[in-house]
């Protein structure tokens, strides 16, 4: 069986399209989210081999949401659309294949055949995620979307990953390493990065050691990382 997940803002839309794989009589599906933050706590945790996703959804679109999971665990991309034909010509080389809104059982059968060839010959996943430029984060009962240009830097802890603003301190569910191949920040130490244009200084400890100062707290400099810091600093 294959292990699905259904991504898509409408209750609707997802009812239908869990309802249609299960009819496929191939598919296993994991569950269904109804946005980009649910979704991306789903693919980290359920690790699905496939995600039929909407590409059009408040806040954080599919392709938005694709940026944000780590390439090891990025699934096989079956976007699920009302956009028609011509519009998904540029995506056809970057996902495994699109269905158009409704869905026909006949044209999603066709999608399953396609997706077991490709399983069973561990054809990797062609989506090329792009940079990330907004982070989503949780505040309270609210999702709250956070420019990359106004975070300090970035750390993770028991609780998870956070981000520090001159406003606040924001939890997310994109990892460290994601942050660290698709956005601007330097990795300063294995559970730090940080946004060079928010260091005021950096003081050079014993051991090799730094400590990096923003408008809003510090950050510790691992030996490992040290030399590329200061050299940043030196441009």
């Amino acid at each position: 069986m294959i292990r699905a997940l259904v991504i898509d803002d409408e209750m609707h839309a997802r009812e239908e399209m869990e309802e249609l794989l299960r009819e496929t009589g191939s598919v296993e599906v994991l569950g269904s989210c109804a946005n980009a933050f649910d979704a991306l706590k789903a693919i980290n945790k359920l690790r699905p081999e496939v995600v039929f996703l909407d590409i059009q959804m408040p806040m954080v679109n599919g392709f938005e949401l694709l940026s944000m999971v780590h390439q090891d665990i990025m699934p096989h991309v079956v976007f699920v659309t009302a956009f028609d034909e011509y519009s998904l010509k540029a995506f056809e080389e970057k996902t495994l294949d699109y269905l158009l809104k409704p869905v026909s059982i006949e044209r999603l059968k066709k999608t399953v055949a396609k997706l077991e060839e490709f399983l069973g010959n561990d054809t990797p996943t062609a989506f090329e995620a792009e940079k990330i430029e907004r982070v989503p984060c949780l505040l309270g009962k609210r999702i709250k979307l956070i420019p990359l240009e106004e975070v300090e830097y970035v750390s993770a802890g028991a609780k998870g990953i956070h981000l520090v603003t001159s406003e606040d301190e924001f939890y997310t569910d994109i990892t460290l390493k994601v942050l660290e191949d698709r956005t601007h920040f330097v990795r300063c130490h294995k559970q730090y990065l940080v946004n060079m244009k928010f260091v005021n200084e950096i003081a050079l400890l014993e051991n090799g050691l730094g400590m990096i100062t923003t408008p809003s707290g510090t950050v510790p400099v691992s030996r490992r990382y040290l030399k590329i810091i200061k050299s940043k600093i030196l441009l």
